[in-house]
């Protein structure tokens, strides 16, 4: 199925003589064709694919160099193993899946190869309606599906916190598998995996994980991202 645009800019030279080409503007033509099929190869074959992760604080990095955030320290796994692909973080802070939503058609202005989308923990802090953030996920998921089919898609789960009630809590964790198994999308079954509620890997909030929190989620997102690529 399934921050940087590389432009393949072809140069063709039309050669005619009447209405008919002579031998010589067929012999040119068709040298200038297989050069250029030959330069296009090329390029092609030293393009970078792009991951574009599409999330909140937790991808943004929040009070964190953009490079201690998880983006950042997967696109070092990537460079260390030679694979051709760049990581795009569009984390921004605070942001709700309907903020997402809302934002995604900007994003995918740009190409996207995979997208790893982690939404979800600011609907369920403000307590917000459930069935519509199930909603604005799926929607998400449609928009990118809609403008780059050939995109492999892996969605960040989250897990609500224990004060919010075991109804709201159950509801909440199902949506993520769900969606998986829906649009047949990769999965990480709980990005804080490891971090959440440790004061040794989280900011003075206990909520944003820090410089060594962020090494861990590294970790666990590259444990299924590594799935995908080739």
């Amino acid at each position: 199925m399934r921050n940087k645009i590389l432009i393949l800019t072809s140069f063709v030279l039309l050669i005619s003589c009447g209405d008919k080409p002579t031998k010589e503007a067929q012999v040119i033509s068709s040298s200038t064709d297989s050069k250029e099929e030959t330069m296009n190869t090329a390029n092609k074959s030293s393009e970078k694919k792009n991951i574009l992760f599409f999330g909140d604080s937790l991808t943004a990095g929040y009070q964190l160099s953009e490079e201690q955030a998880f983006p950042f320290l997967i696109q070092q796994k990537i460079d260390s193993l030679g694979l051709k692909y760049n990581c795009i973080n569009a984390g921004l802070s605070g942001e709700t899946t309907a903020g997402g939503l809302n934002r995604i058609d900007w994003v995918l202005k740009q190409p996207v190869d995979i997208f790893l989308l982690e939404l979800g923990a600011n609907d369920v802090l403000r307590g917000l309606d459930l069935d519509q953030t199930e909603k604005n996920l799926n929607g998400i998921i449609e928009k990118v599906n809609a403008k780059y089919p050939e995109a492999e898609i892996i969605i960040v789960g989250m897990q609500a916190p224990p004060n919010m009630g075991s109804d709201y809590i159950n509801k909440f964790n199902k949506i993520f598998p769900k969606l998986s198994q829906q649009h047949e999308a990769g999965l990480v079954k709980f990005l804080l995996e490891g971090v959440a509620g440790n004061p040794a890997l989280n900011l003075q909030d206990n909520i944003h994980p820090n410089v060594e929190g962020h090494k861990i989620l590294t970790e666990t997102v590259w444990s299924e991202l590594k799935k995908f690529l080739s």
